[in-house]
C-alpha cells in the first residue's frame, strides 16, 4: 500500500510529532501533582532521560507512545504496511534502547514504571497503577484524595 501523502506532506506531519511534553505525559504529571507528588521532568543525567523522575521515591516513569514503542495488543501499536522494513527496524531500536535504559536505571537503584499512551486515557486506572506502585507512600502523599 502506498502512502496517501506526498513526501513533503509526510515530512511536515512527522516533524510535528513531539518527544517531550506530549499530551499523555502532561496527563500523568497532572495526576501525580494532584496526588501530592513532586517530581522532575526529563532528567538528562539519568539513563534514557525518563519523562518523570520522583527522586525521593527512586522512581523513573516513562510515558510511552503505543506506536513508537510497539505496545503489544494495542491497535495503535501496529506497524504501517508501507516501508515495513524501515519501521520494523526503527521500532526495534526503540524497544532495545528502552530495555537498556531500564536496566541501567535498575542498576542505579531506581524503580521503573512504564505507562502507555492508551492507558493514560483512563485517569482512574492510572491513579490505581500509581497507588499500587507507590503503596503506602501514595496514601501519605494524599493519593486517597479523589479530586
Amino acid at each position: 500500500m502506498t502512502d496517501k501523502l506526498t513526501a513533503e506532506a509526510r515530512s511536515a506531519l512527522m516533524s510535528r510529532v513531539r518527544n517531550k511534553n506530549t499530551k499523555p505525559e502532561l496527563v500523568v504529571r497532572s495526576i501525580l501533582h494532584r496526588m501530592g507528588f513532586r517530581f522532575r521532568i526529563h532528567q538528562r543525567t539519568l539513563p534514557g532521560t525518563p519523562d518523570i523522575v520522583l527522586a525521593r521515591h527512586r522512581t523513573a516513569i516513562f510515558v510511552h507512545g503505543c506506536f513508537w514503542h510497539s505496545h503489544a495488543n494495542c491497535r495503535r501499536g501496529r506497524l504501517p504496511t508501507s516501508r515495513s522494513d524501515f519501521w520494523e527496524a526503527k521500532i526495534r531500536r526503540n524497544i532495545e534502547r528502552d530495555s537498556v535504559a531500564e536496566a541501567a536505571l535498575d542498576s542505579l537503584g531506581y524503580r521503573v514504571l512504564v505507562l502507555w499512551e492508551c492507558e493514560v486515557k483512563d485517569e482512574e486506572s492510572v491513579r490505581g497503577k500509581l497507588r499500587r506502585h507507590f503503596g503506602e507512600k501514595a496514601v501519605l502523599h494524599g493519593a486517597a484524595v479523589t479530586n
